[in-house]
């Protein structure tokens, strides 16, 4: 019989995933638990930042603990087999729960430009006259340089501008997708200004031409509600490292289930193959599911990091969480126009995500000063500040913040 000690490593090990993956409880509709307890990073100061960086959950830690024991016990238990070779598709079940999706339609990714380049390497522009992508200029630059990097391959690139920087009116960007578009691909929430575009009527548009449709909800999700099945948009890309409270190197990438089967993407690796334990030479054989769409070994750390934001966002809930930001970002909107200063994001809450760009003269300076007296946000160039309430914040934190930024504007 084994001994006490010998026992103890796993016993640990039990208990510190029990505190981590507790059973989800959800939180009455009409009760919004802003959970700041579980988030030690919010003691330091006024965190505005989830566009950017989420805080810490203190279960992160945990979570990252229990992955060390696992890995330190593996000649014990058999990681990958107990658990990290499922951990993947765990993860893309959660996130499709919070984007509106079923289970078995995300693969996670490294990141998001990899889950971009993954899609974009299932298409042959040079296979016929549909050879098209249509991109936004509130695109953020990785997607710009990805379908930049196309035009070796035939693809054309339509880029719809802004005309002021904020919005793109959604009927320029309707009349660019055309029977020889292959792709639209942008941007569902701008990182720049965090104007939202119309999904459904992009969706709608693209499809009856024969196109399909790619966008980024990096700044989306976990912060707006978001329907990928109602949509019936065909690609979805993002990453936890935001609103989604979870680290960093885990992005996802949402397929479309009928779409699954027919796509064979050129940026691949063994884990996408039908039987990868079989490690069988070329020909590629993909995977019958949205796993062939994955690449090389995933990244376990980022897995279990992203483990715990995912459960709280889970919990406290996709609708109450988005109509606290509508009423937030519309509460600092009104207080920015009383002062006269420049707002750069739409007004009109329909076309906003959840941050509020405000515009001041230097933007890293501002940010700087705000820093020393413990309100953090960032900035972006043409933009100013960006600043992003999410569920945890409190409303007094949030007019302690603007309060601050008017002594310093005077």
């Amino acid at each position: 019989m084994r001994g006490l000690n010998d026992l103890l490593p796993n016993v640990i090990v039990l208990i510190r995933l029990i505190r981590v993956y507790p059973r989800p409880i959800k939180m009455p509709a009409s009760i919004l638990n802003r959970r700041r307890e579980e988030f030690p990073t919010l003691i330091s100061g006024i965190h505005l930042l989830s566009h950017s960086l989420g805080p810490m959950p203190h279960a992160a830690r945990e979570s990252m603990l229990a992955y060390c024991e696992a890995w330190e016990q593996h000649t014990n238990e058999d990681a990958w087999a107990n658990a990290w070779w499922e951990l993947s598709q765990r993860v893309g079940d959660q996130i499709a729960q919070i984007i509106g999706a079923v289970p078995g339609s995300v693969q996670i990714q490294p990141n998001a430009s990899i889950a971009h380049a993954s899609v974009a390497s299932c298409f042959e522009f040079t296979a016929g006259k549909r050879n098209k992508v249509v991109t936004s200029a509130l695109d953020f630059p990785s997607m710009e340089y990805i379908w930049e990097a196309q035009r070796a391959l035939g693809a054309k690139i339509e880029t719809v501008a802004s005309p002021d920087g904020i919005s793109i009116p959604s009927e320029k960007i309707l009349a660019a997708i055309d029977q020889t578009t292959a792709l639209v691909a942008m941007s569902h929430t701008s990182f720049r200004s965090s104007y939202r575009v119309d999904t459904r009527a992009i969706v709608e548009r693209a499809h009856q031409v024969g196109a399909l449709v790619l966008l980024d909800v990096y700044q989306s999700a976990g912060a707006m509600e978001l329907d990928a099945d109602g949509w019936g948009v065909d690609f979805l890309i993002g990453g936890t490292i935001k609103w989604l409270c979870g680290g960093p190197a885990c992005g996802y990438l949402y397929v479309r289930p009928d779409l699954q089967r027919d796509l064979r993407p050129r940026l691949t690796g063994w884990v996408a193959h039908d039987a990868p334990f079989d490690f069988a030479p070329a020909p590629m054989r993909y995977a019958k599911s949205v796993r062939r769409f994955a690449q090389g070994t995933p990244s376990i750390p980022a897995l279990y990091s992203a483990l715990p934001g995912l459960r709280i966002i889970g919990e406290v809930g996709i609708e109450i969480i988005a109509r606290e930001s509508r009423r937030r970002t519309a509460m600092m909107i009104e207080f920015a126009m009383e002062r006269g200063w420049k707002i750069n994001s739409p007004l009109n809450v329909e076309e906003r995500g959840g941050s509020v760009m405000i515009g001041v003269e230097d933007g890293p300076a501002m940010v700087e000063r705000l820093a020393e007296r413990k309100v953090f946000v960032d900035s972006r160039p043409g933009v100013g500040l960006r600043i992003s309430p999410h569920f945890f914040n409190t409303d007094e934190e949030v007019r302690e913040a603007l309060g601050v930024l008017e002594g310093l504007i005077g």
